[in-house]
């Protein structure tokens, strides 16, 4: 039997917990003609909703579909890359003729058109194919603005073009996506302040160019009634106050939750009654598969910079961070060096900041950190 508290990627409608009401409303958006900047703290469940919608209202059978991720990405030739990667992986299974046409369509590229062990075509492509990104970028919105049906395209950790080196990426995605008749776009994103600088500030260019939506957490009771249905099919059964437990744990962060559940699934136990003490078993057997990967992070961490991460550790929700107070409190060398140690956690996503509050990014480090310190 599957366990069916994903944890990576989207499997079905049956898997996949509530959302109807963001569903109908990313749904209606795009019916509508419009562009959508979809915002949410990572891991909630904002990469999941955009498949869902894709799978759940068959929408490939009128469009083409295409999920674009930028976390990895920094540069406009890698971003460049990843796109041209998504299309070539989402056109594969529908033949060579499709593949040829979009090698033709973008010729600034050398594609090489080959098979995979299953025998279907495949255009392989390497980073440095691109020699001329600008170029091969405006040949994708070519092929995209003439292709055979309407396409959405979505692209996920969208901020990252405001962290390249070129100055001039924005710019160029807005005049191409505005000149785009034939695409909607969903740009999510998980860094609040970049996205929002992004859509909502007039100094820049996709300034009022799409609607935005932000993605909170799921609804308890909506979650509650999922876990347990999950958990009754198999033959078990989740205590109440399992799901109120990990809401106020993980603040209804999915993902957090959904790995918790998807251990606590697992547990050997007879009866098969789940409780809070099974819960905090499953919780620490997370933190435990983890501990070599955090210790190493510590080690890795400047000392200044591990100063601070464990003054916001403690504190939870820290703010006013360069401070005297927070500084005496947490004996910090000095305010000097917060911002500096702030500015090189952010940077390793090791904290995150939200409203004028800092926390440690990653929940299950953030419990390992006040278990080991």
């Amino acid at each position: 039997m599957m366990n069916p508290f994903v944890t990576k990627g989207y499997v079905s409608a049956k898997y996949f917990c509530d959302r109807e009401k963001e569903s109908q409303q990313l749904l209606r958006e795009l019916e509508n003609g419009n562009d959508v900047a979809l915002i949410a703290t990572r891991k909630i469940g904002k990469s999941g909703l955009i498949h869902h919608c894709f799978d759940a209202f068959d929408l490939k059978q009128d469009h083409n579909l295409f999920f674009i991720d930028f976390y990895s990405v920094g540069t406009l030739r890698e971003m460049v890359y990843m796109m041209s990667r998504a299309i070539v992986n989402t056109l594969a299974p529908k033949g060579a003729v499709r593949l040829q046409q979009f090698s033709a369509a973008v010729r600034s590229m050398s594609f090489v058109m080959t098979t995979d062990l299953a025998g279907l075509p495949k255009l392989n492509i390497q980073l440095g194919d691109i020699r001329e990104p600008q170029v091969s970028l405006e040949e994708i919105f070519h092929y995209l603005e003439h292709s055979d049906r309407p396409n959405i395209v979505a692209i996920d950790e969208f901020q990252q073009i405001a962290k390249f080196p070129e100055k001039n990426v924005e710019a160029l995605l807005r005049t191409y996506i505005q000149q785009c008749h034939n695409t909607k776009f969903i740009f999510a994103g998980s860094q609040r302040h970049l996205m929002g600088d992004i859509f909502t500030s007039a100094a820049h260019p996709f300034y009022q160019s799409a609607s935005v939506m932000h993605l909170g957490a799921i609804d308890k009771e909506k979650y509650r009634e999922f876990a347990c249905h999950h958990f009754a099919e198999a033959g078990k059964t989740l205590e109440d106050n399992v799901i109120d437990e990990l809401y106020t744990r993980f603040e209804g962060i999915t993902w957090y939750m959904q790995k918790t559940l998807n251990a606590l699934f697992l547990l050997p136990i007879k009866p098969q009654r789940y409780g809070l003490d099974e819960m905090e078993e499953a919780i620490q057997g997370i933190i435990d598969a983890n501990d070599f990967t955090y210790a190493e992070k510590m080690f890795q961490l400047p000392e200044k910079q591990k100063e601070l991460l464990l003054a916001i550790s403690q504190e939870g929700k820290a703010t006013k961070i360069t401070s005297v107070n927070f500084v005496k409190r947490h004996k910090i060398y000095s305010t000097s060096t917060v911002q500096s140690a702030c500015n090189g956690l952010l940077d390793k996503e090791l904290i995150t900041e939200e409203n004028g509050q800092y926390f440690v990014y990653d929940k299950f480090f953030d419990l390992w950190l006040k278990e080991n310190y």
